[in-house]
């Protein structure tokens, strides 16, 4: 997601010498409401698989040191070996419900300090399959892996199968950090973190999975993989004013925010690469604007050349942005465009994993369509997990696709094709295991 401005603590100068201007608002995820129950539980039938492949560490300078391993009840169990992929995904999505199934498409937010009553009935009553730690918190890994801990207990149960939940946050560096305290790096910006070499930048990125992962994270919505052009930098809302860009170049962002992934991985927390095709060049930001465009990116655009390497590096999921992109489809966000995620980044990129929307929820640049409407038509894009931080609209969004799974078998396998790769990048975490 792209966070408004966190209160966090000043990164210091030494970081950037790049006067930015602008402030954006806190980031405000809060949690999903529960589905609605106007829909009947259906027999689990068979479908074509579609599946594809810490103690303080506070630094002001690059540092390559190891944090003390993760409390091995806070951490995510490493992928199994016992099951090929495939069988156990199989075996899985034969044993929901549709309701289960529709609940993988949808990720809720949690606080990040301290889950609410009514952030748990939402997560249980949606079935819901994954988790955004909301807000910023400077109260440590501890308090954390509190919440995380109990967020684990309420994953929705499936006979025969361990399947957990994917608990995600913005740990980005900068101003863009939710975590923050006792276990937790200072993490400078991508501004800073693109003039380090890519193998400093891979070691410390392993460092900062360690953390997230000893305080329950298996999942960072990170690394920004958007690249802004020097002339736009102090004027960029999204990406620029923030210092969110590995660089100005296509070529050093590649290289870095490659880097960020592969050390995330290494230390088996899942990345994501964000914002597809990218908000580097966009007019404003979608989080407070209507009607944002990108009138330059092409489908073979050189900017796309971070995403294409984060692609060839195995990134599990991609976040699609909510800009309109003119140049490639100019009637749809590219959240739900065929021709942005179907077309281009599963066709002529050839990304297999999963595809995860920018906030569906109160973002102004989606709200011109229902909260029903934007679910249903993101997963007909080809999109898979639906990011809203607004609680009231899970109810719709899950009934409307729901309910158009029951009048279109077209759209029935797109469902069953997004729940199928959202388990394979599961497995493959080892948050889904068979015996």
């Amino acid at each position: 997601m792209r966070k408004r401005r966190q209160h966090s603590p000043a990164v210091p100068q030494t970081y950037s010498t790049r006067v930015r201007h602008g402030a954006l608002a806190a980031g405000l995820l809060v949690a999903v409401a529960a589905c609605g129950n106007g829909h009947k539980e259906t027999p689990a039938t068979t479908a074509p698989s579609t599946t594809s492949s810490a103690p303080s560490t506070t630094a002001t300078s690059p540092s390559t040191s190891a944090s003390a391993s993760p409390s091995t009840s806070a951490t995510t169990a490493r992928p199994t070996t016992a099951q090929p992929a495939a069988s156990c995904v199989d075996r899985a999505y034969n044993a929901m419900s549709n309701s289960q199934r529709v609940g993988q498409l949808f990720m809720t937010a949690v606080s990040s300090t301290g889950m609410t009553t009514s952030e748990s009935r939402a997560i249980t009553a949606g079935r819901v399959g994954s988790v955004f730690l909301k807000g910023h918190t400077s109260a440590g890994a501890a308090s954390v892996r509190t919440v995380t801990a109990r967020v684990r207990t309420l994953a929705s149960a499936v006979r025969g199968v361990s399947l957990g939940m994917f608990i995600s946050t913005d740990q980005e560096g900068g101003q863009v950090q939710a975590l923050n305290g006792p276990g937790f790096s200072a993490i400078p910006s991508a501004v800073t973190q693109g003039t380090w070499s890519t193998s400093v930048l891979q070691a410390n990125a392993a460092t900062w999975a360690r953390q997230l992962r000893g305080a329950g994270v298996n999942m960072n919505l990170a690394p920004v993989a958007d690249t802004v052009p020097p002339d736009q930098v102090t004027v960029n809302a999204p990406i620029g004013k923030l210092d969110r860009e590995y660089g100005t170049n296509p070529s050093t962002v590649a290289s870095h925010s490659t880097a960020f992934l592969r050390g995330m991985k290494q230390s088996g927390v899942v990345p994501t690469i964000k914002h597809f095709p990218g908000l580097g060049r966009a007019n404003g930001n979608t989080d407070f604007t209507a009607g944002v465009k990108d009138t330059v990116t092409t489908t073979n655009d050189s900017f796309l050349q971070p995403f294409r390497a984060g692609i060839q590096a195995g990134t599990p999921f991609v976040m699609v942005s909510s800009a309109i992109y003119t140049r490639i489809d100019p009637r749809n966000q590219a959240a739900f465009s065929t021709a942005v995620i179907r077309t281009l980044l599963r066709g002529t990129l050839g990304f297999k994993g999963a595809v995860i929307s920018d906030d569906l929820g109160n973002a102004t640049a989606v709200a011109d369509r229902t909260p029903g409407q934007r679910a249903v038509d993101f997963i007909t894009a080809s999109g898979d997990v639906v990011l809203t931080v607004k609680p009231s609209d899970i109810s719709p969004m899950t009934s409307a696709v729901l309910s158009r799974m029951s009048s279109s078998s077209a759209f029935r396998s797109d469902v069953s094709a997004s729940v199928h790769r959202v388990l394979t990048a599961k497995h493959n975490a080892g948050v889904l295991t068979c015996s």
